[in-house]
């Protein structure tokens, strides 16, 4: 099978690593990609906001399946087009793909659907966002409706913060705080039937303890030791399946990669978002404990042809993703600085995510620069493996967290 994936992280260079080892695979090809994707598959570099290049790429390639990793694409109608043109796609249509593009769609759906989420107020004029602020109280949600890179969400005690951060956007929704631990949980759909993934924990702020503003994500571990047994049933049967369910009624079937974000409250699981494709960097932990052929799945997920009550093969192994960090990030990260040390010990991997190539030299193009994930038998010698890789890397001015699934592997010691 001829696979082209477009995206150029440490997502995308996740999800090369796992489809090259699918027996199926006859050529990977990927736009643009990166230096650590160039490694491993055929990279071309064009720009994939442009679906009409895009598509004269796969029909060039005479490619089979088209794998969308970033969302803008997935929200521009890039799998529209490739499906109108008798490609198969893995990614949602630019109507389905409104779960990640609005939260206030989301939420509208979420509401038809029946699936448990926060209450939420849309905004659209200060008084309004006064008065729902005003509504639940601190700590104070605010979401930017629109697409944000991960950086449109706040979660603030500072009600002036709160409104400054949501009249920078025309339409926000504010809802209440979910308190309880998050946890990412995937489904694979082709538009009728949804595979649940397992699921990973992300850590959003900037720095250890949970503290520094949200960024687009700084770690992540799989699996969770502590979580509810029925976590994955009960989440495929009050989320995902309801979910995919109103999108095949209102005629924008989901095909694609469904992310939720959940909240484990005191008063069950809800959503805290959605989104519309593989997770980064909970992608980084799952797709290498993943046994089930990638390229197969994604395939018949794209052509309709999936299961219903299809399981997925894991390993038993852990696997702990550690973020490297361009100085100054999340909000002025610098470019530029040359990267040294990226050879990952064994059991580790190291997926470039925002690095290019200049003068022959590995350099830091982006805010997250590396995802370094280690695996092993219990999260503990994950994370050693991890942190050993992780430390030996230079980029001066860099920055990691050093907590990374920590409480989680000390409870795990202790049982």
């Amino acid at each position: 099978m001829k696979v082209l994936l477009i995206g150029s992280g440490g997502r995308e260079h996740a999800l090369a690593a796992a489809l090259i080892q699918d027996p199926s695979l006859t050529e990977l090809h990927v736009a643009p990609g990166n230096p650590g994707i160039e490694a491993i598959a055929l990279c071309h570099v064009i720009d994939i906001d442009d679906n009409l290049a895009v598509l004269h790429l796969a029909k060039e390639l005479e490619i089979e399946l088209v794998v969308i990793g970033p969302e803008k694409p997935l929200v521009n109608g890039l799998a529209d087009l490739l499906r109108g043109a008798g490609i198969a796609c893995f990614g949602p249509s630019a109507a389905a793909a409104q779960l990640e593009g609005s939260k206030d769609f989301a939420k509208k759906v979420m509401s038809d659907a029946g699936v448990p989420t926060a209450k939420s107020f849309t905004c659209n004029t200060r008084d309004e966002i006064e008065a729902a602020l005003d509504t639940f109280g601190a700590p104070y949600v605010v979401k930017h409706d629109g697409l944000a890179a991960g950086k449109g969400v706040v979660v603030t005690d500072d009600r002036n913060f709160a409104i400054e951060h949501a009249l920078q956007s025309s339409q926000v929704v504010i809802e209440e705080f979910l308190d309880g631990p998050e946890v990412s949980l995937f489904g694979i759909s082709d538009g009728r039937h949804v595979i649940p993934m397992q699921p990973a924990q992300d850590f959003k702020r900037a720095y250890d303890g949970e503290l520094g503003p949200n960024t687009g994500g700084m770690g992540a571990y799989s699996p969770l030791p502590w979580a509810p047994s029925d976590l994955i049933e009960q989440t495929l049967a009050q989320v995902l399946n309801p979910t995919i369910q109103e999108m095949a009624a209102r005629g924008t079937p989901f095909v694609g990669l469904l992310y939720a974000g959940l909240a484990i409250t005191n008063k069950g699981t809800k959503v805290i978002e959605f989104n519309a494709r593989f997770g980064d960097p909970e992608s980084q932990v799952l797709l290498p404990r993943l046994k089930t052929p990638l390229a197969q799945l994604l395939f018949r997920a794209a052509t309709g042809a999936l299961i219903e009550g299809e399981e997925l093969e894991w390993s038993d192994e852990s696997a702990v993703t550690v973020v490297l960090a361009s100085a100054g990030y999340p909000t002025a990260p610098v470019l530029g600085e040359p990267i040294l040390g990226v050879d990952p010990i064994e059991g580790s991997f190291v997926y470039q995510a925002g690095t290019n190539r200049r003068d022959g030299i590995l350099r830091s193009a982006g805010g997250r620069v590396l995802a370094v994930t280690g695996m092993g038998s219990d999260l503990t010698e994950a994370r050693n493996r991890a942190y050993r890789t992780i430390s030996a890397i230079t980029l001066r001015g860099s920055h990691y967290r050093s907590d990374i699934a920590l409480n989680a592997a000390v409870a795990e010691q202790g049982n």
